[in-house]
């Protein structure tokens, strides 16, 4: 499916579909702010490209962000999703929804992309298929983050939850660490270990009761939902919960797989494995945003893909 875009004021769709035979010169997959900022730069570059499209993209679960720099009053992710589209758009990249299901590298070190039925050949590839937040297993009540009832990242709005009643969900070190970060917002915090795993440690424990952190371990066996939103949260013993705002931070999968496919490297939590210029361990495999190591945000991704799509057109030079 060929995501039809127009640039204001343009009067005509730029994006159009490649009937050609010709490989791409960069074939990008993943169409969140890593991939949909090498596209514009690979545009500007007058490089052709494509970008495969998964629709789900971290960035529009974020209902407005505030510190992605030149919105002073914010930005939906979604929003900013459409203006980067806009923008790949106008300068000549052509964005289809799809789900890429295998990658190969022919003799002629060209890229090969299996994708909802048809194939793609492109001189040079970039991964930005980014991480999945891994959901909590609450009692009847599936897709909890994707649907919008919590929030994942506490670097992006933990500035509006200032002063509010927050519950976070998560386990271990990481789960310790993330409560500490948003305790310097609010002072009624608690955390929730969903009962699963093991127990947190003697150390652990006095961390969060020398932060002034609560700590439930038990099962959580009721979820009360007003709206679009959790309004308290029921566990094992009877012991109700209310939170105006309740954090997931239980991780992520790195969506890196299809890259491995080619034998390209990552590191032990899935990260794709790169160089100083993106580039990963197979030649003409270059990769962004989340499926690489670093820190989870929109203004990283792009840096990422500034620099990959530079390089990739230095390479292509």
């Amino acid at each position: 499916m060929l995501l039809s875009c127009k640039y204001p004021g343009n009067g005509a769709a730029v994006a159009q579909a490649n009937n050609t035979d010709s490989p791409l010169d960069c074939l990008i997959v993943g169409g969140g702010p890593a991939g949909l900022t090498a596209a514009i730069y690979l545009g500007r570059f007058l490089r052709s490209a494509r970008v495969i499209d998964a629709g789900k993209s971290r960035a529009s679960l974020i209902p407005t962000s505030h510190n992605y720099p030149g919105f002073p009053e914010g930005i939906s992710g979604n929003e900013l999703l459409t203006r980067l589209r806009l923008q790949a758009c106008r300068y000549g990249a052509t964005i289809n929804q799809g789900i890429v299901e295998k990658l190969e590298h022919d003799a002629k070190d060209m890229f090969i992309a299996h994708y909802d039925g048809q194939t793609l050949a492109a001189r040079t590839l970039l991964l930005a298929t980014g991480s999945a937040d891994i959901e909590p297993a609450l009692p009847d009540f599936d897709n909890a983050i994707r649907r919008g009832f919590l929030r994942h990242c506490p670097i992006c709005d933990g500035y509006e939850v200032q002063g509010q009643k927050v519950g976070i969900f998560g386990m271990g070190d990481n789960g310790v660490k993330e409560a500490l970060f948003i305790r310097r917002y609010t002072d009624d915090l608690t955390l929730m270990t969903l009962g699963n795993g093991d127990k947190l440690n003697e150390q652990q424990c006095k961390l969060l009761y020398e932060a002034n952190i609560k700590l439930i371990e038990d099962p959580i066996s009721e979820v009360q939902v007003s709206g679009k939103q959790i309004i308290g949260l029921k566990v094992k013993d009877g012991q109700a919960l209310l939170f105006d705002t309740l954090y997931s931070m239980l991780g992520c999968m790195v969506l890196s797989g299809i890259a491995t496919q080619l034998g390209a490297r990552c590191d032990e939590s899935g990260n794709l494995i790169v160089s100083h210029n993106m580039e990963t361990s197979v030649a003409g495999l270059f990769a962004a945003g989340d499926v690489v190591h670093g820190l989870s945000q929109i203004c990283v991704a792009a840096a990422h893909a500034a620099i990959a799509a530079t390089a990739i057109h230095h390479r292509l030079s």
